[in-house]
């Protein structure tokens, strides 16, 4: 059996050079992109573009799957973020024939008032095993939401499977600080992204510098380098 380390080492420059080509994964560290926050990052990532072609959506459920193999993890039901992580939820639930969730960022302010939807009349997991599935980690903000979420439904959700992650230290200091322990793992990583954007020829090694000290400090980064926050 794979091991988490093969397979992301397997998958990730495949989803890497997907992304490049799709534009679901830009780099510009001359020229940043102003985030909705209106700070300057020299990334931007948008997964949805993903949803274009099937082989990317049956590679990131090969490696969901694949993932869940590895972590002898059996979930009783495939829970995803709403909007972004609910395709590839749904493509992972139809190939391992499992229930389907997702997970608002808050709950509705009408009708049911549902904050989670597929739980059926009660609203509940009833203590049963759940995966959850994210598009992007970044400060873990959003993606923990979703597990509390999924806790206070009494559902048991040891692992949250994102397709990548800027490995930001506040979202390894948020999934440590939650309990009952959630457990983040991503296809794609910031270092074999950036690595990969090298060995196609996306980006420079001076490009690459730049981009991996943006990780250090990224709120920091743009008026580090002259790109001040856009006031909105």
């Amino acid at each position: 059996m794979k091991t988490i380390e093969e397979i992301t080492r397997y998958y990730g420059p495949q989803l890497a050079k997907g992304a490049f080509e799709l534009g679901a994964i830009r780099l510009s560290p001359n020229d940043p992109f102003t985030w909705a926050s209106g700070y300057r990052m020299p990334i931007y990532n948008d997964n949805r573009q993903f949803l274009a072609k099937s082989s990317y959506r049956a590679l990131i459920c090969d490696a969901f799957s694949d993932m869940l193999a590895a972590l002898d993890f059996d979930p009783e039901n495939i829970a995803g973020t709403s909007t972004a992580g609910i395709p590839h939820a749904t493509t992972l639930a139809d190939r391992l024939h499992k229930p389907l969730s997702y997970i608002r960022s808050s709950s509705k302010d009408h009708g049911l008032q549902n904050q989670i939807e597929g739980l059926g009349k009660n609203g509940s997991y009833e203590g049963k095993k759940v995966v959850l599935i994210e598009d992007l980690i970044s400060t873990g903000k959003s993606s923990l939401q979703a597990v509390n979420a999924i806790i206070n439904a009494n559902g048991l959700v040891p692992y949250c499977l994102a397709i990548f992650t800027y490995g930001l230290d506040a979202a390894t200091k948020a999934f440590e600080a939650v309990e009952p322990k959630c457990e983040p793992f991503t296809i794609l990583s910031y270092p074999v992204m950036i690595q990969t954007a090298v060995e196609v020829g996306y980006i420079n090694d001076e490009d690459a510098k730049t981009l991996h000290e943006w990780r250090e400090d990224p709120f920091a980064w743009g008026a580090n380098h002259g790109f001040e926050k856009v006031e909105r």
